[in-house]
Formats: C-alpha cells, sequence, structure tokens
C-alpha cells in the first residue's frame, strides 16, 4: 500500500487521505443547492432535485421545472472553473486541471444542446447569494410560465 507522500502510479490523488477527502465532495445537495432550493419552495415553486432534463441526455441540472423547461445549475468555484476563485492546484496539477478544463467544456455542451431542445439555463456559481439566486429563478420562472412554457 502506497504511503502519504508516494500515491499509486496513475493515480489521480497525491495521497489517501487526499483521496478520501476528494471523495467525500458531494456532487448533489451541497448547501447552496439546499439554500436556494429552500428559498425556491418557501416561494411555493416547486421543482425536480438532480434531474435530468432531457431523457436521453446523461447529464442532470441541480433544479429542474420541467414544464416551463427550465434547467438551473449551482456550480462550485474549482470544479467549474469560476473566473474570480478558481486557484489551480499545486498537486497533480496536469490532471485537475485538464479536469476542470473537462468539466467547463461539458458545462458548455449541456447549455448548447438544452438550448437547441428550447430550454432556458440558468448558472449560478456557489459563492453568488442564494437570495438574488432564487430571484432570478423565480422571475425565470414566471417569465416562462406567462409565455406558455
Amino acid at each position: 500500500m502506497p504511503d502519504e507522500w508516494n500515491p499509486p502510479v496513475g493515480s489521480w490523488a497525491s495521497s489517501e487521505a487526499r483521496r478520501r477527502n476528494m471523495q467525500a465532495i458531494r456532487s448533489r445537495d451541497t448547501k447552496p443547492e439546499r439554500l436556494i432550493r429552500s428559498l425556491l419552495h418557501a416561494r411555493g415553486l416547486r421543482y425536480r432535485v438532480a434531474a435530468k432534463p432531457l431523457p436521453g441526455l446523461r447529464r442532470t441540472a441541480d433544479v429542474v421545472f420541467r414544464p416551463a423547461k427550465l434547467a438551473v445549475f449551482v456550480d462550485g468555484c474549482y470544479w467549474h472553473g469560476c473566473p474570480e476563485h478558481y486557484v489551480p492546484p499545486k498537486t497533480n496539477p496536469g490532471y485537475w486541471s485538464d479536469k476542470v478544463a473537462r468539466n467547463m467544456a461539458r458545462d458548455r455542451d449541456t447549455d448548447q444542446q438544452l438550448k437547441e431542445a428550447g430550454w432556458t439555463v440558468l448558472r449560478f456559481w456557489e459563492h453568488e447569494s442564494p437570495e438574488d439566486c432564487a430571484i432570478r429563478i423565480a422571475a425565470a420562472v414566471s417569465r416562462l410560465r406567462a409565455e406558455g412554457r
């Protein structure tokens, strides 16, 4: 078994402790997502959580309003390359920088596919005010419902 400073060859983690830490990071139900959902629910809005907007698309949105065709994503600053907060890693930078670049490319592809299918996509950074996000989401839902979607 590799020790703390000598990870196995080809491992993405610099150590077993780092590996456990990274594996524990939530991909859904993060604190920013829960806060935004709570505010939306308090406004009387109902939605799907961690749902696929399109059946053939192997990606999930954090919050989905199906009848309005609105998909909401709350992106983590590190994992999605926030221009304000992303700091390139010091350990295994090649792997992690490539991973974040792939995430960003997948985000753009997801946005494009949803827009082509007639969906509205809203993306927020985890550092944005949950109240501001909820206001913008509620306004979009109201607008889309008024348009008949």
